[in-house]
């Protein structure tokens, strides 16, 4: 269920509780007497044989897929319940059974958290008025509402250092911002387009700063990229 819910499998309930039944018989395997690499492999097959009853078999990246977030919420299930039992000796089999369901859910909302946080890491392909190219690691962050009210533009942000040697700044335009302490003029230049995701947006400024700095990103993209439809 936490692969489903993970991965988004709309998969019938009947599905899952088959899978969950394969894998239940596959804890007798302990009972045979099998070296402990024949019995790696067998432990192997029925993963595979638990996720082809539950999602079938459409193609080898939906099939690894599966596989992947399979063992990885064992693995994160498994080592929370142990380390459980070894801090409390005598805990109970019925409130494994609670605690079980809360770290998988828990797991499952993390893993939402950093889809979203790596969905909004991008890489940007700048292209300025004199056709030079600048490719960017940038952030698409919520923040960054900035708009020239004159031009009606949306500004993305970077480190003015950036586009040396790149392009030669002859005619800024000066947008009014409000930062948390004062108002400012932030130093802005027209370009011909940027290039997210195969898409080209045309309709922005690039904003300048001398203060923004990041070492995970080095471009801050408008919030409106969100909602553009000019590609």
């Amino acid at each position: 269920m936490t692969v489903s819910v993970t991965l988004k499998r709309n998969t019938k309930i009947t599905r899952l509780f088959l899978g969950s039944f394969v894998g239940s018989i596959s804890t007798f395997i302990i009972f045979i007497p099998l070296n402990k690499y024949l019995l790696f492999f067998l432990k192997i097959a029925m993963g595979i044989i638990m996720l082809i009853v539950t999602y079938s078999f459409k193609n080898i990246k939906y099939f690894f897929q599966n596989l992947l977030y399979l063992y990885m919420t064992s693995v994160i299930l498994a080592g929370f319940l142990y380390y459980l039992k070894l801090e409390f000796a005598n805990l109970s089999y019925l409130l494994i059974l609670t605690i079980a369901p809360l770290i998988l859910y828990l797991y499952i909302k993390e893993q939402k958290h950093l889809k979203v946080i790596v969905n909004y890491y991008k890489k940007v392909l700048i292209t300025f008025k004199n056709n030079q190219n600048l490719t960017l690691n940038a952030f698409l962050d919520s923040g960054n509402k900035l708009k020239d009210p004159i031009t009606g533009k949306y500004i993305i942000l970077i480190n003015k250092s950036l586009i040396e040697g790149i392009y030669n700044i002859r005619s800024p335009i000066y947008v009014p911002i409000k930062t948390v302490n004062k108002n400012s003029l932030l130093e802005c230049i027209s370009i011909k387009n940027i290039q997210i995701d195969n898409k080209t947006y045309n309709n922005y400024l690039l904003g300048l700063s001398d203060t923004f700095k990041s070492n995970d990103y080095d471009c801050l993209l408008n919030y409106h990229l969100l909602e553009d439809e000019n590609v």
